[in-house]
């Protein structure tokens, strides 16, 4: 955990593993990845797509709190508790209804004197992410581990680019002296002497170079390239427009058309599913009252409003 938050690769793994075991993925034993560059990739991730949506809230709710709570977990509960008043709170979903949708809420808190079991949609509102009642941890992961991979690949490249040359020297005075020299050299000396103890009875120096071609193990450049296709990939799952770098250089406008429906599929979902929760909310607890909208910039999809998804204000309304 984070500063209270529900947002941890820990937490992600017990939440996410012990409801799908036969999906829990197995590496070989010779891939390691880097957990804290997993870490590091996930909390940027995760960030990268809260960005998507913007929030106005309650001055007594905490922001991060609800957030993480509804992008992590994918749903939070709305109720008026006896300690704080009309509040958002993470819950257990219990029973189901005949069209087998969750029934009831089951809500724990340590300041809280008792365990709430709330009816929903009559004593509680719940707040869902997407529809099948899920967060999107799962997609983070996914690809904070291929970020991991990428760019564990790209510092080790990094790493052997830097080397070049291996010299091989009869005994360790020769090493050392060809060491002096290569000194000498390198600080920019005009003339460098060299000892015909140096030199074997042919007359050539008592030294073998090893060269490595540098240039054709550099993947540097396409490693960067396949990390900005692994982001691309993302903000395409979680509704983030972004340029492509292997799009054509022309393109139909049907196929620009076709891209940006790809690219917000999932948050048109997303943003149907939060505005019939939201607007539920808001009309059982009136004071509690939470808007959303997509951020200005998504505002205007090929130089126009979209009419067939206009993006307004979701409240009370």
């Amino acid at each position: 955990m984070s500063n209270n938050l529900p947002e941890s690769l820990n937490y992600s793994n017990m939440y996410y593993g012990l409801q799908n075991m036969e999906n829990v993925r197995f590496f070989p034993s010779t891939v390691h990845l880097d957990s804290k560059l997993t870490k590091f990739h996930y909390r940027y991730l995760m960030q990268r797509a809260i960005s998507k949506f913007k929030w106005k809230l309650p001055e007594y709710i905490s922001r991060n709190y609800f957030l993480y709570t509804l992008y992590v977990i994918g749903y939070g509960f709305v109720f008026k508790s006896e300690e704080f008043g009309t509040l958002f709170n993470h819950g257990t979903l219990d029973g189901y209804d005949v069209f087998y949708q969750p029934a009831n809420a089951v809500i724990q808190n340590p300041l809280f004197k008792k365990t709430y079991t709330l009816r929903i949609g009559e004593e509680c509102a719940i707040i869902k992410l997407n529809p099948d009642y899920r967060g999107i941890s799962d997609i983070c992961r996914y690809y904070a581990e291929l970020l991991a991979m990428a760019g564990s690949a790209l510092q080790t490249n990094l790493i052997n680019s830097k080397f070049a040359y291996i010299f091989g020297a009869k005994n360790q005075t020769v090493s050392q002296t060809f060491k002096k020299m290569y000194d000498d050299i390198a600080s920019g000396e005009p003339a460098v002497f060299a000892d015909k103890k140096l030199y074997d009875d042919n007359g050539n120096l008592s030294i073998q170079v090893f060269s490595q071609d540098v240039k054709s193990t550099y993947i540097g450049n396409q490693l960067l390239t396949d990390i900005r296709n692994i982001l691309n990939d993302f903000d395409s799952i979680v509704g983030i427009n972004n340029a492509n770098t292997e799009k054509k250089e022309r393109m139909l406008t049907d196929e620009v058309n076709a891209n940006n429906f790809e690219t917000n599929a999932i948050s048109y979902v997303q943003f149907d599913t939060l505005k019939d929760s939201i607007k539920k909310s808001n009309e059982m607890f009136p004071d509690y009252k939470i808007e959303v909208s997509y951020r200005e910039e998504d505002n205007v999809i090929n130089g126009q409003q979209s009419k067939d998804n206009p993006v307004n204000n979701v409240s009370d309304r």
